[in-house]
Parts: C-alpha cells; structure tokens; sequence
C-alpha cells in the first residue's frame, strides 16, 4: 500500500518505521530537527529489547501536498495539531483513501456514524471550531486504538518502550474490506491488530487509564509505577476512573476489564513516563482537552458529576498555561 504518515513522532515513527520494513511505500511528514535527521540518516528504531533498526527504504517530507493520493493516511498528530493541517490533508486523498487516526482519548469522530440519541453531535473539546470534522469526512475514517509506548530519544529516533497492539475498528460497527487491508498491513509489521465491532469501547478502556495517569503524571513528575504505587495517587486515580466509568455507563459502554486491574496494568509497565510528562519536560503543549476535557464534556452530556476528574483538569490545564507562557518546561534534577 501506498502509505502516508502524518506525524512521525513516537506513534507515527514507530508505525511508519515498522511498515517500511514490511515493504510497504511510506513517506513521513514532520517537521524540523527530526525530520532534517530523517532525510540524513534514516528513521532508527531502538527496540524494546535494545536492539536498533535503520530504516531507510521511506520518504519524508514537509510537504503535505508532496506524496499525493494515498491508499492510507496514518494521522499520528496530537489532537490539538490536527486542526492546523487538516484542510492540507485534501491533497492526501484519493477515492478510497482510508484515515487512520492515531491519537489518545475521546475522538472528534466519537458521534459520528454512532447512531442514538447523540448521532452526529461534534465533540467541541477535540473540533472546537468543527475544522477537522469538516475536512475529514466520516467516511474515510477507521477507528484505532492505540497501545505500544514509545518516545523521540533523539531526533531521528524513535524508542518503543513496549506494546505492539493496534485494534480496529469502523465506525458503525460492521465488518469492512478495508479494515481487513488494514489490519494485514499492520500485522505484517509485527502489530497485533485485530478488527472489533465496537471500537468505541475499546477506546474508553484505554482512556480509562490515560485520563488519571497521565495528567497525575505530569502534575507529580512521576512515572506510571511510582503514582501507581503511592497510596494517594493510586485512590486519585482510581477516584477519576469510576467517574469516567458512570459517563461511560451511559452512553451503552461496558469495561471488559476491572478497574484495579487496569491500574495493575499500568503498574507493570514500570518506571514509564506518560507522553503528558514527556511532554511538560520537553515544553510542549499538553494534550488536555481530548484526554480529559471531553470526558467532562460527555459528563455534563450524560449529567454525570466529575469533581476530581474537574479538579485534576483545572491544575494541569494551568500547569500547561504557565509552561507555554513562560516558554519554559519542567524537568526534575538530582541534587547532591
């Protein structure tokens, strides 16, 4: 397939990295010092057993217009960069272009092709101004949950910490050819990436954890088995993901997996720093909004209250001002 990968970070340089060894045709778009180190060197990936692979057989670019129609466009941008390119996206799209977005929490899509009482309603945290629902039509999308951890070691270097499932799904629920195509291609790079009928819930299980861990994570520079393991972050945690789980109860979604045992799952990962952390050490934007401003927006929605999911969103959501205001970020260091 013909593959376009828009957002060459931790995901999408994983994701394109693995299906340029399967043999597929794939171009990166990113930007800067990353991109610069890609074009020179290669996309090197350091695996989780520390072996590294030097990928060379792909493009990369700035350039969204420059690969053309695809067969596939993997968006692995945060949600709150999607809307900066999502009119670029156009020229990616060929007849039967099928997107796959890879991002974490609720989707801008969550409602759509979703039937019930809230069919079509855009979810305003994710799509505030309805520019990414407009210039990515519903149709094209098959859903994706995304699980393997990783992070730019470097620029040029992607670090898959651990994971390789990428479960799928349509929209509506019903079994597709494409979403078979896709799947394959994925399973040949090494991904387990099986096709669900409900890929909505799937999406809730992982943001189940998402939504506690990582904002506790970047408030309390900590890594998952640290909060996890500290009695009050763990209750915190466990507090924000019951309320989650009431919202989740009344839009029809049931978790296949209990609640402490999500938080054990997250606890085995180890000594893992969230992307949200990550991204409060390098000074970046947080990624707030679709990983808990739309589950506030769906408890409103459904009636459902969430103080401490409220709570924890408003001090990360000022931690994030302070960063980007003061152009600065936060990185704790050893003293003597």
């Amino acid at each position: 397939m013909k593959i376009c990968v828009v957002g060459a970070g931790a995901i999408g340089g994983l994701v394109g990295g693995k299906l340029a060894l399967a043999g597929e045709e794939v171009t990166l778009v990113d930007l800067g010092a990353h991109l610069q180190a890609i074009q020179k060197h290669g996309l090197k990936l350091i695996h989780p057993d520390h072996s590294e692979t030097t990928v060379k057989n792909l493009k990369a670019t700035d350039n969204l217009r420059e690969p053309g129609p695809q067969d596939l466009v993997i968006l692995a941008l945060k949600t709150q960069h999607i809307a900066g390119v999502a009119h670029g996206l156009r020229a990616l799209y060929g007849p039967d272009t099928v997107l796959v977005p890879l991002q974490n929490g609720l989707p801008w899509w969550y409602f759509q092709r979703h039937g019930g009482e809230f069919e079509g309603r855009r979810m305003e945290a994710c799509d505030p101004t309805g520019v990414i629902s407009e210039n990515i039509p519903a149709e094209r999308i098959l859903g994706c949950v995304v699980y393997p951890a990783g992070e730019v070691a470097a620029p040029g270097v992607v670090q898959h910490v651990e994971g390789d499932r990428l479960p799928l799904g349509e929209l509506d629920g019903r079994p597709s050819e494409r979403a078979l195509r896709v799947s394959d291609a994925f399973v040949k790079a090494g991904f387990k990436a099986p096709i669900l009928d409900n890929i909505r819930a799937e999406i809730w299980l992982k943001l189940w954890g998402n939504l506690s861990f990582n904002p506790i994570s970047a408030l309390t520079q900590s890594t998952l088995l640290d909060l996890c393991q500290f009695p009050l972050t763990r209750e915190l945690a466990a507090e924000m993901m019951r309320e989650a789980q009431r919202i989740a109860g009344k839009l029809g979604i049931e978790f296949r997996v209990p609640l402490e045992k999500r938080i054990a799952g997250a606890e085995k990962v180890g000594k893992h720093k969230t992307s949200t952390l990550q991204d409060v050490e390098h000074g970046r934007a947080l990624e707030l909004d679709t990983l808990i401003g739309a589950v506030i927006e769906l408890g409103q929605l459904t009636q459902v209250p969430t103080p401490h999911i409220d709570a924890v969103f408003a001090l990360a959501k000022l931690l994030d001002h302070t960063l980007q205001a003061e152009r600065s970020r936060l990185h704790l260091e050893r003293v003597a």
